[in-house]
């Protein structure tokens, strides 16, 4: 075994260590204070402006959600990647996905959400972070980010960000989650997949002979700088939202109401694309193009026996 990319997992492990510490982070702030708590109340609030426009759209996108087509798309992310002869790769993607989505249903579990007298309607309903269908639609789309060939990364990363990010806005406009539910679902995708990362490049055994892919860099920055201005405008739409905590919710205005869900789902958007932007910066790396046979030691070759043909002299 020779050259390790031991850069590139040092990478990967600080990158599922920041989207864990993100996901704690989210957790402690929305679920546990009653500021946090606020922040969501008012924005899933928000959700019935305009429901009625995008309710055929967001139903489409729950209803595709379920167990059966995680299971479908999982069958058809591992034979992309064996059909690709990559069998390092498909534990990799399966380990992404699976874990992704094991996480999430053991974490809504064990927290426990406070009753701070913020949402007494949802109260009975107790924990709702973070949010199964986010977690199914962006491990999928992680997933398949991973085993796509190299050129069809940078259009895969695009419609998986997208995709991701409806299925993340769909719950909170269906009133399913709250915003953080399913920002908090997309951190824990995105530390699988760095997991899933460094799992793929020990399991490939070879790092000294490799072709790497060319970068989708184009890509990479685009989605990153989108995700960005995204989180910008949730962020902005947040500090809206907080100079009006102290008013009743029923007394807010529509614009005030709607700032709020709007908030939400820029968040949840772009935590989407920055968690597949991740993905898609160094899957070039963590996938390499080529991987050259395991080499054959002299000694181990057979000999080759050299047929010499005589004519009968004349």
């Amino acid at each position: 075994m020779r050259g390790w990319p031991i850069g590139l997992g040092l990478w990967l492990l600080l990158v599922a260590a920041l989207e864990a510490a993100g996901f704690v982070a989210v957790w402690r702030f929305f679920v546990q204070s009653e500021h946090g708590q606020l922040l969501d109340f008012v924005a899933i609030t928000g959700n019935s402006i305009g429901r009625v426009r995008v309710a055929s759209l967001v139903h489409t996108t729950l209803n595709g959600i379920s167990a059966v087509s995680l299971g479908a798309a999982t069958i058809v992310i591992g034979f992309i990647a064996l059909a690709r002869r990559r069998v390092a790769l498909a534990a990799g993607a399966m380990l992404l996905i699976a874990g992704s989505n094991v996480t999430t249903q053991v974490l809504k579990t064990l927290i426990y959400r406070p009753e701070l007298g913020v949402d007494l309607e949802r109260a009975a309903a107790g924990n709702s972070l973070p949010s199964g269908h986010t977690t199914v639609a962006a491990s999928v789309a992680a997933a398949l980010v991973l085993v796509v060939p190299a050129k069809a990364r940078g259009a895969a990363a695009l419609l998986g960000a997208l995709f991701a990010s409806l299925a993340g806005v769909a719950t909170l406009s269906a009133g399913w989650h709250r915003p953080s539910d399913a920002v908090a679902a997309l951190l824990v995708v995105g530390a699988w997949a760095a997991a899933a990362g460094l799992f793929i490049i020990v399991a490939q055994r070879r790092h000294g002979d490799v072709t790497y892919g060319e970068a989708s860099t184009y890509t990479t920055v685009f989605l990153a700088l989108v995700s960005l201005g995204l989180l910008l405008g949730a962020a902005i739409c947040m500090r809206l939202t907080d100079e009006v905590l102290t008013r009743a919710v029923d007394d807010l205005s529509r614009r005030r109401l709607f700032a709020a869900y709007a908030g939400g789902a820029l968040g949840i958007a772009g935590t989407a694309g920055l968690v597949i932007a991740a993905v898609l910066a160094t899957v070039h790396r963590v996938v390499p193009s080529l991987v050259p046979p395991p080499d054959r030691d002299e000694d181990d070759e057979e000999p080759t026996t050299q047929v010499v043909s005589r004519r009968p002299a004349r």
